[in-house]
């Protein structure tokens, strides 16, 4: 018998960030959105078994897009004619024109890395449309992740960029799961992750402004792996404390790619979450 998994993929035009985009997304499952957004560099295969989660799906409509130049995205027309650096603006510009297109009422967003950060800016600038987010491996600033290595001639870029990313997991991750996260990496377009790091970490910093976020609109979680070293368990700590009302975890066992990397042990931190969200039920949406 032919073995399927419970996802529907397809692909939305939106005005982004960088014009008109061909986007594309997957979904399962029904319930209250929860939007998941990759790392940098990478695409939404990242959460394949948060997609294939039943338990977690028969409540939730869990949905993660890829950014344009991504995965199987397409980059904007005329792409080639200028430098790909990801910029706040059009980060955040992008993720509520797929929220708005796709009508998500209130969702919870979750981001890894960059988009850990970027729920940061969500939850500052646009708590009226968004319900609460979870940050992982997320801080206020994140420096030296911006490198231009991958975009030298004599470097082949796709496979510098999977290695270096595979140091930032936990040890005892599954083998296979952590060969998924290289994998991934290993096909991004020329440039990508290098233009994704300059938002990372040069254009992104809330050092001073967490104070203007609100949790009691839009409650906010972070969880960081203990294996971080390019975001450390502590700066996110110090992220939490600086933002009046956060919440904020380590995660045993695991590093920077929690969802890809070890799943079921991610898996232990963020059902609690979600369990607490799926109780509120005045936000939620179908």
């Amino acid at each position: 018998m032919a073995e399927f998994d419970p996802i529907t993929g397809r692909y939305v035009y939106l005005d982004t960030g960088w014009g008109r985009s061909r986007v594309f997304f997957e979904e399962a499952g029904s319930g209250r959105p929860l939007l998941c957004l990759h790392t940098a560099g990478a695409d939404s295969r990242q959460y394949r078994e948060l997609l294939c989660d039943k338990e977690i799906g028969a409540r939730w409509r869990i949905i993660a897009f890829d950014l344009p130049y991504h995965g199987r995205s397409t980059p904007p027309e005329g792409w080639w004619e200028k430098e790909y650096l990801l910029t706040t603006e059009a980060y955040t510009a992008t993720i509520m024109a797929f929220v708005r297109a796709l009508g998500l009422e209130q969702p919870v967003v979750l981001g890894c890395s960059m988009a850990g950060a970027i729920v940061l800016d969500l939850a500052r600038r646009y708590p009226t449309e968004v319900g609460a987010v979870i940050g992982l491996e997320a801080a206020s600033k994140i420096e030296g992740r911006f490198v231009d290595w991958s975009i030298q001639p004599d470097v082949n870029g796709s496979e510098m960029v999977a290695t270096w990313t595979y140091g930032l997991m936990a040890p005892q991750s599954p083998e296979p799961s952590r060969r998924d996260v290289w994998w991934i990496y290993s096909q991004g377009g020329p440039g990508v992750y290098r233009g994704d790091t300059y938002f990372y970490s040069v254009d992104w910093d809330l050092r001073g402004r967490e104070g203007d976020i609100d949790t009691s609109a839009c409650p906010v979680y972070l969880l960081t792996g203990e294996y971080d070293y390019a975001c450390t368990p502590a700066e996110t700590a110090a992220t939490a404390a600086a933002i009046p009302g956060a919440r904020s975890a380590t995660m045993e066992g695991i590093g920077h790619f929690p969802m890809t990397e070890n799943y079921p042990r991610f898996r232990e931190y963020l059902l609690p979450i979600l369990q607490e969200l799926g109780t509120d039920e005045g936000r939620s949406s179908r």
